[in-house]
């Protein structure tokens, strides 16, 4: 009995412990499921399950008449998961039996494999059961709209494991025009340049997110997860594109002709300081010419006979001399300190200032600035400081190298030559959007305005922030000095003995000085081999009411046969001036065409998700007739009620592009491998192409806008 009963208190002592054990283990169990079972749903999903930033569609860059500059166009990147339970159901049924017709339509979609090809590389991916398979990258979007309606594909995500994945891709309808200053827009923002680097922030917008979770062995986008990102603004220039391509063109073509190495021209609009044009081109080496760098704004160099306005200003300002003030040109030879000055033109001896301006005589402008400076340095430095030759523009883009270099009379590298040699262009640094800047202050009647290139911001089409023109300095001479200098620069053209005299024209006044500077090229020296020369052009027309204030300055090669200023950078000032004297200073009246109100006060056609935003943003109640499609008609009635319906559209004609804006035009037409021409702005009022006929890709159509 007692042995008995010791195996049964045994028995039962472990059994109880078995019990406890059993509950402690389903006590936990409990305690982990409900009191922690967030805690550790939340730590496996951080390991399977990661945010992913979605990009904004990024703002616009218009040119101030209308047309865009640079712009964002959507490709898609395509997926199939083929692991998705609609897809593999019943056996794979449907795939099975939509391989054969998906892989022709494929096929003849891309062309870049055959159907059994396709058929091989589906039905593999297939029995892989690969769940992210990479089936196309960087398609378009006329190839995404047509890939919508293949088989598999149209039964939806769920059921044909297809995952679309859109993206936007930057880029520049008018290729060359204004390229570098208006910048490239990379992933990498530190490679960016021009306007779109200095108005990321607002050109980017403001980044969503989506989930994306892991699965066999790859990252998938979770359905209704996202969180949609805020569009970029777009941004105004004060630029127009007839005016950049003028002066692209002339600019071109004189350098690809002299075989220079590289060149800028900048128009600016002489009232305001708005830059309308800026063209930046470098020799590249198969021989072509590219926007490389922006020159004009971001490289400085030593100037040569065009800074001699700014010696002229300072001795007449000082009081030193008058324009018919005689000084001894001794020749156009004459040492200071030990350094020859030389004349281009020798043989010159008395002459009065404003012909020494007229004919550029070094020797003279040497001469008067040592007299005057040499032992007041200070008081030379302080005027050039009050013409702003010695900090920046102010110009609102980001330009590497802008700063100017005027030297400090206590600087280590002031000697005795230093002043003669500054007074005609050398020992000083400084960029041509400096030299413009003064040059358009004094055919401002001496107000200098600050060099800018962003008119307006506007978000959905309504200005949110608009740049007005700013005084930098209200008067950078007096009103005597200011006619005094005026009168020099026109002497330079209009004059026989003027350096310019060859660009005088019959029908209009030009103003302007030239400048020709040996450069130091490659650290080498100034004369060691044969010299290579900086050939420079500023001025403004018409000399009688400036409307346009111009520098060109183009660096020449070895090679190059025209050297001096006016030859070659006076030659590209002439053909801008006188095309846009032609285009918009000619007094011929114009009609204008007068338009008829009626009731409908909006009528035009966009993109769905864009007239949606626009309309919620408006606050503007609307009713969408149609359930499928991606562009919208829009009508809004003046008892302010808007109607949206679908356009009719075939992928084999042309499609009605009448009423878009421009950015939906050239949008709808490229995609469809359709070339454009454009002329006007605002929205399109006529094609050359009627809607619904047949076009072939590649064919040209004439948009004309209002």
């Amino acid at each position: 009995m007692d042995i008995k009963k010791d195996i049964l208190w045994r028995v039962y002592l472990c059994f109880i412990g078995m019990v406890i054990l059993c509950v402690g283990v389903l006590s936990r169990a409990i305690y982990i499921q409900q009191a922690q079972g967030k805690y550790w749903r939340g730590m496996s999903d951080s390991l399977h399950i990661k945010s992913q930033p979605i990009n904004a569609e990024r703002g616009t860059i218009y040119s101030e008449d209308g047309n865009m500059l640079s712009t964002s166009v959507p490709i898609f990147d395509v997926f199939v998961d083929f692991g998705a339970e609609g897809l593999r159901e019943k056996g794979g049924k449907r795939f099975k039996e939509n391989i054969d017709s998906l892989s022709i339509c494929l096929s003849n979609l891309f062309g870049d494999k055959s159907i059994a090809d396709y058929h091989t590389i589906l039905q593999h991916a297939y029995n892989e059961e690969d769940r992210y398979f990479i089936l196309k990258k960087k398609m378009t979007f006329d190839q995404y709209l047509l890939m919508r309606k293949f088989p598999l594909v149209r039964l939806g995500r769920n059921k044909s494991g297809f995952i679309i994945d859109a993206k936007d891709k930057r880029i520049n309808p008018y290729v060359l025009l204004a390229n570098r200053t208006i910048g490239l827009s990379r992933q990498d923002l530190s490679k960016n340049v021009g306007l779109e680097l200095t108005y990321d922030s607002l050109l980017r917008g403001t980044t969503g997110q989506r989930l994306m979770r892991y699965a066999a062995g790859a990252y998938m986008p979770v359905e209704g997860s996202e969180l949609d990102p805020v569009n970029g603004k777009d941004i105004i220039t004060t630029l127009d594109t007839y005016i950049q391509d003028v002066t692209e063109n002339a600019l071109l073509k004189m350098m690809a002709n002299n075989n220079s190495l590289h060149g800028t021209a900048i128009v600016m609009e002489t009232a305001t300081g708005k830059i309308k044009a800026i063209a930046n081109l470098g020799k590249q080496a198969d021989g072509t010419y590219l926007e490389d760098m922006n020159y004009g704004i971001g490289k400085k160099t030593e100037p040569g006979s065009v800074f001699k306005l700014a010696t002229l200003m300072s001795l007449l300002e000082d009081g030193f001399v008058d324009t018919n003030t005689v000084v001894n040109c001794e020749g156009g030879r004459k040492s200071f300190y030990g350094l020859r000055i030389t004349d281009s033109h020798l043989g010159t001896y008395e002459t009065t200032v404003k012909n020494a301006f007229a004919a550029s005589s070094n020797v003279a402008f040497a001469k008067l600035a040592d007299q005057f400076y040499h032992n007041n340095p200070q008081k030379f430095l302080d005027n050039l400081h009050k013409m702003r030759l010695d900090t920046y523009t102010g110009v609102d883009i980001v330009a590497s190298s802008g700063f100017p270099l005027i030297k400090k009379a206590t600087a280590r590298s002031w000697s005795a030559t230093t002043i003669p040699y500054m007074a005609h262009g050398y020992e000083e640094l400084v960029t041509p959007l400096h030299m413009l800047t003064l040059y358009n202050a004094v055919a401002n009647n001496g107000k200098m305005m600050k060099p800018y290139l962003v008119n307006a911001i506007k978000e959905y089409g309504v200005t949110v922030k608009e740049i007005q023109p700013q005084v930098l300095v209200s008067k950078v001479c007096s009103d005597v000095n200011v006619a005094k200098l005026k009168a020099c620069m026109l002497d330079v053209v209009e004059s026989k003995h003027g350096t310019a005299h060859a660009i005088k024209d019959s029908n209009y006044l030009i103003a302007g000085k030239t400048g020709t500077a040996v450069t130091a090229l490659d650290n080498k020296g100034y004369n060691k081999g044969a010299k290579i020369y900086q050939a420079s052009f500023i001025g403004y027309f018409p000399a009688s009411a400036p409307k346009y204030t111009v520098a060109v300055v183009i660096q020449n090669s070895r090679e190059s046969k025209l050297i001096y200023g006016a030859a070659v950078s006076g030659t590209v000032f002439k053909e801008i001036s006188d095309k846009l004297m032609a285009r918009y200073i000619s007094t011929t009246t114009q009609y204008k065409n007068t338009v008829v109100k009626d009731s409908i006060i909006i009528n035009a056609i966009g993109l769905k998700k864009d007239v949606q935003s626009v309309f919620s943003f408006m606050q503007i109640p609307f009713a969408d007739s149609a359930k499928s499609g991606t562009w919208r008609n829009v009508m809004l009635l003046q008892n302010n009620i808007a109607m949206v319906a679908a356009p009719a559209y075939s992928n084999n004609t042309m499609p009605n592009v009448i009423g878009m804006g421009l950015k939906d035009a050239v949008y709808l037409l490229e995609n469809n491998g359709i070339k454009i021409s454009l002329q006007g702005k605002g929205k399109v009022i006529s094609q050359s192409i009627i809607a619904g006929t047949n076009f072939k890709k590649g064919q040209k159509i004439n948009l004309f806008l209002n």
